[in-house]
């Protein structure tokens, strides 16, 4: 658990700092924001697309070789993009290569490593745990480039970005193999479906509708959730405020989530968890409202940063945790990669549309609509899914 939580502190927190250089790309390559918005979009889908894709890789032949092979490849697009000035060199740079590197070290793989190596009781608890060294590295990782680029240059900031990547491939060492594969026992699924093959178990998901209505609620989180990394730095500037907020607003994000990743892993046990993620997107939903009639002032951003970051990326644990109880840990890697898939093509949509919207309208607030209404319907989309009342005892406590 806690390798796993380091190598995601490191690929998550790098991912969820990249907006702060939107500015600084923009003045190098004169590409203009909605060019650059679109190579973080593309990045955003390939993220998402190599997760079931290395997933698949990690359950057959262990996670070890996909971290390794993520850390070169997000250090070689790390150091690529400070080289290139076109959009296509752009695209591969920072949309392939960066994006495909982070997706080798992040949630599916290292949900799935941990996932069969603990008994069912422990997997909710070691999901949040492993989510927020995720939401650690936001925390480090958006103030220090920040200090990075103001002293010495946002190339300076990559590189050291790369060299960060780098050390996530000997942590590989400790996540090798297949692991110990738990007895099965009530909260997993049968025996039998266990020993499915891939393609079996891939069609029986795909026919299941539970497992589609978390795919919907995860494209919403995807979208509002680059849509933020991505243009929270850009809508600062458009209130006439200083860089320092968007950085610190960024860091206290990844601080709440901390808080509550571990909590939502906690609660895994004792509260069912598409209740949670009702709950998760519904505060959302209400936390953009609130912060669009608010004064834009920097302790706005802050409050608003603060109350974001407790639903953060602590729709992780849940989603991953009915991902289990749906369809047992044999082949959680892929079908958890694949609703992740879905969480990145929302966030397609949310790094690209808000650079279009930007230089359409000269706000942001079209999006910021949009945002709230996608929250709301992600609340509800699900209520539908099937999970079993938790039983008495286990609520109780």
């Amino acid at each position: 658990m806690l390798v796993a939580a380091a190598i995601l502190m490191i690929t998550m927190g790098t991912r969820q700092s990249m907006g702060l250089f939107v500015s600084p790309l923009n003045t190098h390559t004169g590409l203009g924001i909605a060019t650059i918005s679109f190579a973080m979009a593309i990045g955003q889908f390939v993220w998402g697309a190599a997760q079931p894709v290395f997933g698949a890789v990690a359950d057959r032949w262990g996670p070890g070789r996909v971290i390794v092979m993520g850390a070169v490849l997000l250090a070689a697009g790390s150091v690529l993009t400070t080289q290139v000035t076109s959009e296509w060199g752009l695209i591969v740079a920072l949309g392939v290569l960066s994006a495909a590197g982070a997706g080798g070290g992040s949630f599916s793989i290292l949900i799935g490593a941990t996932a069969r190596r603990l008994p069912p009781e422990r997997r909710s608890f070691a999901s949040g745990f492993i989510n927020a060294g995720g939401s650690f590295g936001q925390f480090v990782f958006a103030p220090l480039n920040q200090a990075v680029m103001s002293s010495f240059g946002w190339m300076h900031a990559m590189w050291m970005m790369a060299a960060a990547a780098l050390t996530t491939a000997p942590m590989a060492w400790w996540l090798r193999g297949e692991g110990k594969k738990p007895v099965q026992q009530a909260s997993d699924r049968p025996a039998a479906a266990a020993e499915m093959p891939l393609r079996q178990q891939l069609r029986v998901a795909l026919r299941d509708r539970s497992y589609w209505c978390l795919h919907a609620g995860f494209f919403t989180c995807g979208f509002h959730i680059a849509f933020l990394v991505t243009h929270l730095p850009g809508e600062v500037n458009l209130c006439g405020l200083g860089t320092n907020v968007a950085a610190t607003s960024l860091a206290i994000i990844g601080l709440a989530n901390i808080g509550g990743s571990l909590a939502a892993g906690a609660l895994g046990n004792r509260v069912r968890m598409k209740m949670l993620l009702f709950w998760m997107y519904a505060t959302r939903a209400l936390a953009i409202l609130a912060y669009m009639a608010a004064p834009k002032e920097p302790w706005t951003f802050y409050v608003f940063a603060a109350v974001l970051g407790t639903t953060w990326l602590a729709t992780v644990p849940p989603t991953a945790g009915l991902t289990a109880k749906l369809f047992g840990t044999r082949y959680l890697a892929t079908l958890f990669g694949l609703t992740l898939l879905s969480h990145q093509i929302g966030g397609f949509f949310g790094a690209w549309l808000g650079g279009l919207t930007v230089v359409q309208t000269g706000s942001y607030a079209w999006m910021w609509w949009a945002d709230a209404a996608l929250a709301l319907a992600a609340a509800f989309v699900n209520l539908p899914i099937r999970e079993a009342r938790l039983p008495a005892a286990t609520a109780a406590a």
